[in-house]
Parts: C-alpha cells; structure tokens; sequence
C-alpha cells in the first residue's frame, strides 16, 4: 500500500518551502506603501513642484462627494492660490462629432513642442440612468497623454450646468500651481448652457463643422454670442470649399452681436485638427486676444468677475447639498414625494413644507 502510493502521480513531493518571514514582510510594506497617505503639506509641496501623482491625488479629494475629504481639499487649494492664476485657461466646446478630442491633442502637441506645459480638463457626460460616464478621453488622445509636458484629466459632467465637471474651477488653480501654462477645458457640447465654462475661462473656442445643418442652430442657441473665435474643423480635402462657405456665413453672423465689453471681435477660421493645419494660426490669434484683453485691463476684470460668480455658485451649491443631507428633510421628502404620486398635494406645496421645516 505504501509502496504504491508512492509511485502514484497524485502524492505529495516536499519541495523548498518559501520563507513565511520573507513573505511576511512583504506583504507588510506592500500594504504600508498602500496605506500611507500624504500629509496635506505634502501634497501641497509636491504640486508646487509638479509632481503629476500629487496633483492627481488632489484633484481626487476635490472632485470627491465625502465630507471628510472637504476639509482638505480646502486647505489643499488655499495653499496652491498663490501659485495660481498664472496660465491662459481656454474653454472648448462643440457638437459632438466635431473632433474635439482631435483637435485638442493637435492643439496640445503643438504647444508642448513650443516648450508650453498644457493641462486638458476633458469632461465626460454621465448617463442621467447609471450616472456613470466613459472617461475615454486619455484613449482618444493617444500622442498626448504620452507627452511629459501635458497632464489629462477626465472628470464625469455630473448633473452639473453645461456638463462642466462640479469642481473644475479648483482643479484649474491646482493645475496652474503644478505649473501648467495653459489650461483647455472641454465640454460636453450637447446643446446644454455653455455658462458654466464660460465664467472660468478667459478665452471661449467654438469648433464648428461645414455642411452639418448646425449653423443656424448654432446661433439661435446663443453659444455664439459667448465665443471668442470660431473654429471650423475639418476643413480639408472635399469638404473645404464647404467650410470656406460656411465661414462667411458665421462672419457675417458675428457682426450682428453688439461689440462684446472685451472690445474683441470675434474671429472666423478654418482648421485641419487631423492633418495639423491652421493650429499654429489659432495659437497666434488667442495670444492676440491675451495681448488685447491685458492692454485694456479687460482680462483682470473679468477674472475678478469670475471669482464673484463662483463665490455665489459655491453658496449654492453648498446650501443645497446640507439642505438634503438633513436626516429629518430626507424622511419628509419620501413622504411629499409619496403624496405627490398619490395626487394629494401639488409640487409646490411640497417644497413650501420641506422648506418650512
């Protein structure tokens, strides 16, 4: 019996046992690495020095919902303030299928090959079912995302106003005090109010297509009227003449609007994000518009502006959000929102009782 069950295929072979102390170890400083989290001073020292895992981290605690992590977010962005403010930040928005992505990373690449460092905030709308978002912004930007020079975040849109990710303005002051020159914000381009990114940029781009039918819709929306140049993308091979027409018609649209208090008028031009053309013209045009809004003390003015709108919205917001964190206003709302269903109360009748509360 022995005998056989040694020459059997299924009997135990004592190999050379792996050192418990070894793997002990190990697993102890694999699970204290993952543990150890940086002091908020940290962070802080880290993004002023443009550590790109720092300013990750940080744009995590801001963009979290978790009240414990508010506390330092805050502190974390009042301590990069003053190392802020000193980028171009750049709002880009437009139909889907317009090329933003494209144009975004033919863009960023060429100034990061002029020794620029470009943060892109790209934000992804989030389903109004699963309120999940893609996030596919990094796999569309292929050449961009490798670059040392550029820093690519995608955030979901939320349920924010004009699919502009709910903390986006105190992720730009963290990108600006890790270093980065120059900031472009894309949205969702959905048709939705494009107020949101308009109040935290200095220079609002409106990609375009030829030939897509949106060129009267795209005035009626108003979008126009807060953009600062339009771009028509994708004007190349068969589709140029297209877009040589379609300029015309947007530059005789524009001079319809009353002269914006900038002093700008807005500009018209053709672009090729996919075969690079006309990138370098757009760059030009937009430090133009720098240039003009500094000379006439326009650009400070209106980051002040900003600054005041965002105090409001942050009071709002901030309201709302310990409005219906109340324990006792999440029971009444059940029941209101039963009594509605049930057809025995109206809507505002409802909202003048939980607000009465």
């Amino acid at each position: 019996m022995t005998k056989k069950s040694k020459s059997s295929a299924l009997h135990n072979i004592e190999g050379v046992s792996q050192s418990e102390i070894t793997n002990a170890t190990s697993i102890s400083k694999i699970q204290l690495k993952r543990k150890a989290k940086p002091t908020t001073q940290e962070l802080i020292s880290d993004i002023i020095n443009g550590n790109i895992t720092a300013l990750s981290r940080a744009i995590t605690l801001v963009e979290s919902s978790n009240p414990k992590h508010l506390k330092q977010a805050n502190d974390i962005i009042k301590g990069c303030l003053k190392h802020a403010n000193a980028s171009v930040r750049i709002g880009i928005t437009g139909v889907p299928g317009v090329g933003k992505s494209t144009f975004i990373e033919a863009f960023g690449m060429h100034l990061t090959s002029n020794g620029k460092k470009v943060a892109v905030l790209a934000v992804d709308p989030s389903s109004s079912l699963s309120k999940g978002s893609i996030l596919g912004d990094k796999t569309r930007m292929e050449n961009l995302v490798k670059n040392e020079n550029a820093f690519i975040r995608p955030s979901p849109s939320g349920t924010s106003l004009g699919g502009v990710a709910r903390k986006t303005r105190e992720t730009i002051i963290l990108c600006e005090a890790a270093g980065f020159e120059t900031i472009m914000i894309e949205t969702v381009g959905v048709g939705q109010s494009e107020t949101a990114v308009h109040s935290m940029v200095d220079f609002f781009l409106l990609l375009k297509l030829a030939g897509a039918g949106d060129e009267l819709q795209g005035i009626k929306r108003g979008i126009i009227e807060m953009a600062d140049a339009i771009a028509i993308n994708k004007a190349d091979g068969d589709n140029l003449k297209a877009a040589q027409l379609a300029k015309v018609e947007f530059n005789r649209a524009l001079h319809l609007y009353p002269q914006k208090d900038s002093e700008w008028q807005p500009k018209v031009m053709l672009c090729s994000a996919l075969k690079q053309e006309g990138i370098e013209e757009l760059w030009k045009l937009i430090a133009s518009y720098i240039e003009h809004t500094k000379t006439n003390n326009y650009f400070e003015h209106h980051r002040r502006e900003q600054n005041k709108f965002w105090l409001l919205q942050t009071i709002e917001d901030r309201l709302k959000s310990d409005f219906f964190s109340q324990p006792k206003i999440k029971e009444a709302l059940k029941l209101q929102l039963q009594l509605i269903e049930d057809g025995k109360t109206t809507p505002f009748a409802a909202a003048e009782y939980l607000l009465s509360l």
